[in-house]
């Protein structure tokens, strides 16, 4: 779907899409920037919701700076046709923030599931991977550290 912005919506998204200002009133504080009402920015975020443009919108927080310090992306070998139900499970545990199926046709890359596990230490996260194990059918999976944050950023469309 392709929706056309106006130029006061195109300068909101340009905002938002990055950090919204640390105060008691955001939108309002965005509104006067761009020079309109918190309804008009309330509204634009709201129909971009409704109507799918925008899955969902809320805060993000660093989680270096809250104490999550280790993180791993953990590979898993997984049939097709279990994705779906393994990558639900995975999902609702607190400690893995994303869950991709990738198909590969790669003969010395068997891996088709990713998760990427948090935790306040190494141990932490080789808890969650174990639990997960526990929990599916998952037997086979590298796991890989993550050494360095080089770019972590939003999309940035505006």
């Amino acid at each position: 779907m392709s929706t056309a912005f106006t130029d006061t919506e195109r300068a909101i998204l340009r905002i938002v899409q990055f950090q919204l200002p640390d105060t008691l009133t955001p939108y309002a504080d965005i509104a006067r920037e761009v020079g309109t009402d918190e309804e008009t920015v309330l509204n634009l975020l709201r129909r971009m919701k409704e109507d799918g443009s925008i899955r969902r919108f809320g805060a993000s927080i660093k989680h270096q700076k809250t104490g999550w310090t280790h993180n791993a992306m953990v590979a898993w070998i997984v049939d097709e046709a279990d994705s779906d139900a393994i990558g639900e499970v995975a999902a609702k545990n607190q400690r893995i923030s994303h869950v991709y199926f990738r198909p590969t046709s790669a003969p010395d890359w068997p891996y088709t599931l990713y998760t990427m596990v948090h935790g306040r230490s190494e141990d932490e996260c080789l808890q969650v991977i174990e639990e997960l194990r526990r929990e599916t059918a998952l037997d086979e999976y590298a796991v890989l550290d993550s050494l360095e944050e080089l770019k972590k950023t939003s999309m940035t469309y505006f």
